[in-house]
């Protein structure tokens, strides 16, 4: 009786939901680990082939378990698995870097493009909306790191729990593998079978480090080399002595917006007008290329490159330029006598280097009465900019001669909301731009396609550089001598390829003949438009020779 009484025993087997989602988690842990080791780094390389290609890391991963003991392959497993997380991480970093400026992210000094991309993506939320996006980008980086770890874990753990089948599978894979490799077979055209990206990458950004560390060194002895840096103030710049000089940044004003694009046309009618107006007002104007330091932003260190005569193409540079003393065109015309300033109406906090470039007054988005809207990255039009720079410098009754650089944003990207011209009267305040941003095309309409993100930019770059020729033709005079480039081109979304030149349009505009004979000798072509055959240099060798132009003393080319 107590046999057929007996309380039955609890089962050891788990239930069917329990099953169920072991096995779920089992095939996410697998998918996110796969998805880390093949992901491209570059959106030109997405495809469903780019996905099916055999990672060697995961070969090498499944033979390293089955040799640990249980507690050493759950510790390497955690540590091989947030590695794994960082080497997403930086391939995230990457997808967003060739997108904005055609390179990959450097370990080393590309961190300061973190807070400016933070402060675009958020716009309007203010300093709390920035610091919660700080803090959400940060844990999300944690928990990539920490879910990966996870996954390696569980996967290694369940590799160990069949022994036989992982390594007669991890043995014929790599095999597999191997003959891929020797052979070079690929799924499709540079996309080999045979993938190890995460080793391939973490090999490079080591690699990276160590030249980037070497590079200091280098870059200190160009500092160092300065044929300008002993020259007496009354030897420089004699040949601009009572001009006004002004040097204009152009965002994004690039070779593609002259040359060879959809967008040139429209661009060039703008230039070719504005040299025929310009002229019938008594100006005339030289122009060419340079080749700039960067490529899709980072717009101060093509500045830097300009100003100082070095080349700075990277964040490590740049910080160690303005560390130092090196000679800028902009203490150059403050030891000869100029007043000098910048207008840098992107900024919206203290700007440091300002002390280094020696401005004596600096105008950004917090001191120059604006009361209107905001346009995406641009926090006012360059009508207003050009406008209150006249009414703040300009317009003063015997002013002295003034050196400025002037920044011009309204062509940064997105190029989505424009403004509109109002005519230079009705500036005012900046209120009567208050309806504009939301009349205007919105980023969703614009970056809808490739065509229409090229329209918006080459509509962008006709607002900019009308308003300069419109500016030049109400406020110019006989002491006005107008320097205009851009200062890298766009990015690949509108270049459409990462080949693309690293060329820049630069103009001189000047009423006083004696400027441009000057610089006769510099084979400039007439007008506000280089052609094809424009000469082109290096960004970085602009100083020397405009200050070898326009001063007594030659540097050495």
């Amino acid at each position: 009786m107590s046999l057929l009484t007996r309380t039955p025993e609890p089962t050891t087997e788990p239930s069917t939901a329990r099953r169920v989602t072991r096995v779920v988690l089992t095939v996410l842990a697998c998918l996110l680990v796969l998805f880390a080791l093949i992901v491209p780094d570059r959106l030109d390389r997405f495809s469903l082939w780019a996905f099916l290609r055999l990672p060697g890391e995961a070969i090498a991963g499944v033979a390293l378990v089955l040799v640990l003991p249980p507690r050493a392959r759950r510790v390497v497993a955690a540590v091989l698995g947030a590695g794994l997380g960082l080497v997403l991480l930086v391939k995230l970093l990457n997808l967003g870097f060739f997108v904005a400026f055609d390179r990959p992210f450097n370990l080393v000094f590309d961190w300061g493009f973190l807070p400016p991309a933070l402060e675009l993506a958020t716009g309007d939320a203010g300093r709390l909306g920035e610091l919660a996006a700080f803090a959400g980008v940060g844990l999300l980086a944690a928990a990539v790191v920490a879910l990966m770890a996870l996954a390696a874990v569980r996967l290694g753990r369940i590799t160990a729990g069949h022994r036989r089948t992982a390594g007669r599978t991890a043995a014929v894979l790599g095999l597999v593998w191997i003959v891929c490799a020797v052979f070079g077979l690929q799924v499709e055209q540079g996309e080999p079978v045979a993938a190890r990206t995460a080793a391939s990458l973490a090999y490079h950004d080591v690699r990276q480090v160590s030249v980037d560390l070497k590079d200091r060194h280098a870059f200190a002895q160009e500092v160092a080399a300065d044929a300008f840096r002993g020259t007496p103030p009354q030897q420089l710049l004699t040949g601009l002595r009572g001009k006004d000089v002004l040097f204009t940044f152009v965002e994004s004003y690039g070779r593609v917006a002259v040359q060879d694009s959809d967008i040139a046309p429209g661009v060039n009618a703008v230039l070719d007008a504005g040299t025929d107006a310009l002229r019938a007002a008594g100006f005339d104007s030289r122009s060419a290329f340079l080749t700039s330091s960067t490529t899709g932003g980072g717009s101060w260190l093509a500045h830097a490159t300009l100003q100082s005569g070095t080349w700075v193409n990277n964040q490590q540079r740049y910080d160690n330029l303005v560390d130092g003393d090196r000679l800028t065109l902009a203490s150059a015309f403050g030891r000869a006598g100029w007043r000098t300033v910048a207008d840098v109406p992107s900024n919206i906090r203290d700007w440091t280097e300002a002390k280094f470039y020696c401005y004596q007054q600096v105008y950004d988005a917090r001191n120059v009465g604006y009361r209107g809207p905001a346009f995406s990255y641009a926090t006012m039009p360059d009508e207003y900019t050009m406008e209150k720079f006249q009414q703040l410098e300009l317009a003063k009754p015997d002013h002295p001669p003034l050196m400025a650089e002037i920044d011009l944003v309204s062509s940064h990207w997105p190029w989505a909301p424009l403004p509109r011209t109002v005519g230079w009267p009705a500036v005012g305040d900046g209120s009567v731009y208050g309806p504009m941003p939301s009349q205007g095309k919105q980023i969703p309409d614009v970056w809808s396609s490739p065509e229409n993100v090229r329209a918006a930019y080459g509509d962008s770059i006709q607002y900019s550089l009308n308003t300069l020729i419109s500016w030049v033709r109400t406020y110019g005079d006989d002491n006005l001598v107008l320097v205009f480039l851009g200062d890298h081109q766009p990015n690949t979304s509108v270049t459409g390829s990462e080949q693309a030149s690293r060329d820049v349009p630069i103009t001189i505009v000047a009423k006083d003949p004696a400027v441009l004979n000057r610089i006769s000798d510099w084979g400039w072509q007439p007008g506000l438009r280089p052609d094809r055959t424009a000469p082109v240099w290096p960004m970085s060798a602009f100083r020397d020779r405009f200050l070898s132009a326009f001063g007594d003393r030659l540097a050495a080319h």
